[in-house]
């Protein structure tokens, strides 16, 4: 149920609501009041199985425009659209691959986003100008119930600042949205802790633009081979995808990956020496390392690639509001199980542009 205990937060005057709901089974007048919230054109933060997405009516281009702004997000870069089903996502583009039909009955509901040609009824804010349009269905009880309440898509990227951590609790995004989100819907954590996989179902083989949730292989099962990753665009011209940016998804701090955990504690013991507060992540602890200092804050991953996703975002996040000044990471292996966590890191360590 909605909790009682329901609160408002924001900066300089502005508010944001925030409702306790139940994950699995969400009170009806919860949502009901996220509904009614994007119907106004309002903003709604809300819980999927991968992170927490900020919500906007999609055929509302006024409000998806809201979303940009409040993101800091520039307008080139596309937004997912939630449905319910695979005929509300059909009616949104010009064209419906039988790989998409293939993908949406083997991974909806579910962490699988597809990119498909744009319909006329969506609104090109939505896609970033670009001539496709990304869809998903999400499993999370409640971003389910807020789709079917509004009764079409929601448009809604992470609910996070551009390029930040995503969100993974809703602590993390009163944290980094303080000001014209509306409502925030407060579902726990999500359980996959990293974002949708997607796939761009466009050509003669499905190309996946964004490893997530869903892996290569289970990929594979359904469509069989797929096309190598699509190159970056040049900056200012529209995206297939979300997350292709060369830097995204980095915390405050600088993070720099090393090779092996003896590799990583070496970096963190050298800047701990010349007085910065160090972050390390591994994915063992090793009880007979001598780098316990006050200024070295250690935290071991699961070597569990589901479990590791689950736990990054929020441990990033943790190290952030530590202090740390740098987060030296372990790299995660190599092996397919580990691409989209792997991207991740990569692209939080890229230099800031």
């Amino acid at each position: 149920m909605a909790s009682a205990n329901s609160a408002r937060y924001g900066k300089r005057g502005s508010a944001m609501r925030v409702l306790q709901v139940d994950p699995h089974r969400p009170d009806p007048s919860a949502i009901e009041e996220a509904a009614q919230v994007l119907e106004r054109g309002g903003l709604v933060a809300f819980p999927t199985e991968t992170v927490y997405g900020l919500g906007a009516r999609a055929f509302d281009a006024r409000a998806v425009l809201r979303v940009f702004a409040v993101k800091g997000r520039p307008q080139h870069h596309p937004l997912i659209l939630h449905v319910t089903t695979e005929n509300q996502a059909r009616a949104l583009a010009s064209g419906w691959p039988d790989a998409a039909s293939r993908l949406a009955r083997a991974f909806w509901p579910g962490p699988l986003t597809v990119v498909v040609q744009r319909g006329d009824r969506v609104p090109a804010a939505v896609a970033g100008g670009g001539s496709s349009v990304a869809v998903r269905a999400p499993r999370h009880a409640v971003a389910h119930a807020l789709i079917a309440a509004l009764g079409e898509p929601v448009a809604a990227p992470s609910a996070n600042r551009f390029r930040g951590l995503s969100p993974t609790i809703a602590a993390h995004v009163l944290k980094q949205l303080h000001e014209g989100v509306e409502l925030l819907l407060d579902g726990g954590p999500c359980d996959a802790g990293i974002e949708s996989t997607v796939v761009d179902v466009r050509g003669v083989r499905p190309r996946v633009l964004r490893p997530g949730a869903v892996s290569l292989s289970m990929l594979r099962e359904v469509v069989g081979e797929l096309e190598a990753p699509t190159v970056l665009l040049a900056s200012g011209q529209p995206q297939p995808s979300p997350g292709l940016d060369a830097r995204h998804y980095a915390p405050r701090a600088r993070l720099l990956l090393a090779e092996g955990a003896g590799a990583a504690r070496r970096a963190a013991d050298a800047l701990s020496a010349h007085g910065a507060t160090v972050g390390l992540v591994v994915l063992e602890t090793d009880p007979h390392a001598q780098d316990v200092r006050a200024r070295i804050l250690e935290r071991a991953l699961s070597r569990d690639p589901e479990r590791y996703a689950r736990q990054l975002f929020a441990t990033l996040h943790d190290l952030d509001d530590r202090g740390v000044e740098a987060i030296v990471v372990e790299r995660v292996p190599s092996d397919e199980a580990w691409s989209a966590i792997a991207d991740r890191l990569t692209r939080a360590a890229a230099p800031m542009s």
